[in-house]
């Protein structure tokens, strides 16, 4: 017999296991060496710096939009398939094996290839993205099983600020033991572990298999002591899921509440993975940080992470979530405005000295409110969702929340990609985001604090 502790403790190490995708791959190692590797290529097909720049960071955008495209296609109908047969975790385990052959792919992204190279990068790093996305609906959807309504913002805190704290170790094992920065030798400046070679970015390259096997051990628990409620197993009929989703969402017009806060939460959300996706290559293109600094960067954001989401998550019990997710937003509002306007001459008009350590100092504090406010957003906003679902159709409403969150998700990195382009500036390509926030915050002054229960 499995106790409550050890399942609820099982269902945190999916945190814990897939934090890399966020931390090593999207944000602070993977995605910044991709925008090297793409800025490399760009600029020996003859185009200036900055025009390179412009094209790495709009290439990524891309692939992110097609990724993120595909989830919002088939979440929903996944989550309303897993719903009708009464099976999630055979999902769970599905996407895990898609995930950890595609990360691991990552490893032949060599620098100075050719086109096919960025087209191997952005299609596992899609696949990878992709397949994390869909088993994160499966596990959510788990959570009404773990223990009563009240508990459900403390799990949730908790299960993030854990997570952060393993994606915050993962990073550090990244860089102080493979990462290489342009001296060739990692943070500490070791050689790379393993033999692996600097002068072909192995070390960096690493990033792939070791967030495989990070995964494949750490989710370990997550399968030995997470176990589905016994319900009737039913048969999977595409038909019905598909009528499922299309009534759900003409159900919406009569539930204000939720609709407003799947409407607040596509844009939000999307603006949180956007400033993840693109704040490494910002540092990379604008402020011209090398991996290393970029990954300190990352331990910055991710220290503050777990403490604030286990703090909000106690707030969350205590006074709902809706409070949390207002002020994380007002947090980041106030951190887009400043990074869009600044360089590392300038912010918003005032001189900077671009030789002196200020403009980075600037940015780690930037990072730190990210890390601050993104984690207790992410924790607070489906303990929100589970304010407005069941138990028996808590898959579908979580994969209704993954097409929310991936609706603008993949316009943002499209618009991203067309601001960068027009602009010439991958400073100004990151100014959608700050629209998204103002829109996310209006949107929540419909949506009732105890959602469809209060």
């Amino acid at each position: 017999m499995i106790s409550p502790k050890k399942r609820i403790w099982g269902w945190w190490f999916f945190d814990w296991a897939s934090q890399p995708v966020n931390t090593l791959l999207m944000t602070f190692i993977f995605g910044p060496y991709f925008a090297e590797v793409a800025r490399g290529y760009f600029m020996g097909t003859g185009m200036e710096e900055e025009a390179a720049k412009a094209a790495a960071q709009s290439y990524w955008a891309f692939g992110l939009f097609l990724a993120s495209l595909a989830v919002m296609v088939m979440a929903p109908i996944l989550g309303a398939i897993a719903d009708g047969t009464g099976r999630r975790l055979v999902w769970v385990w599905f996407f895990s094996a898609v995930y950890i052959v595609s990360s691991w792919a990552l490893w032949y992204v060599a620098p100075g290839g050719e086109i096919g190279t960025l087209r191997w990068a952005m299609f596992f790093f899609g696949l990878a993205f992709l397949s994390m996305e869909f088993a994160t609906v499966f596990t959510n959807a788990l959570m009404p099983s773990l223990s009563g309504e009240d508990d459900m913002g403390k799990i949730s805190g908790t299960g993030f600020a854990f997570g952060y704290l393993g994606g915050l170790i993962a990073l550090f094992i990244m860089l102080l033991l493979f990462a290489e920065g342009d001296n060739g030798t990692t943070l500490i400046g070791l050689d790379p572990a393993l033999g692996l070679d600097p002068e072909a970015r192995e070390g960096t390259r690493a990033v792939g298999p070791f967030s495989a096997i990070w995964y494949l051990v750490f989710m370990v628990p997550f399968f030995l002591w997470v176990k589905e409620p016994k319900i009737a197993a039913g048969r999977v009929n595409l038909g019905d899921a598909m009528g499922s989703v299309a009534d759900f969402i003409r159900g919406l017009r009569f539930r204000k509440s939720l609709a407003a806060y799947l409407g607040s939460s596509l844009f939000y959300r999307d603006a949180l993975n956007g400033l993840y996706t693109f704040g490494g290559i910002y540092a990379s293109n604008v402020l011209e940080w090398q991996v290393t600094q970029i990954g300190i960067f990352g331990i910055v954001g991710g220290a503050t992470a777990v403490f604030t989401s286990w703090l909000a998550g106690k707030m969350d019990s205590n006074r709902g979530p809706k409070p949390v997710i207002v002020w994380s937003i007002v947090v980041l509002l106030i951190v887009c405005t400043a990074v869009v306007g600044m360089d590392r001459e300038q912010i918003w008009g005032i001189a900077l000295d671009p030789a002196s350590s200020t403009p980075d100092i600037i940015f780690f504090i930037c990072g730190a409110l990210i890390g601050g406010a993104g984690g207790p957003l992410q924790a607070s906003s489906r303990t929100m969702l589970l304010r407005h679902t069941t138990p028996d159709r808590a898959t579908e409403a979580f994969g209704m929340f993954a097409l929310s969150g991936k609706v603008a998700s993949f316009l943002t990195p499209g618009l991203v990609a067309v601001a960068t382009w027009f602009s010439q500036s991958a400073r100004m390509g990151i100014a959608p985001v700050i629209l998204l926030f103002l829109v996310a915050l209006i949107l929540l002054l419909w949506v009732n604090p105890k959602g469809e229960r209060g």
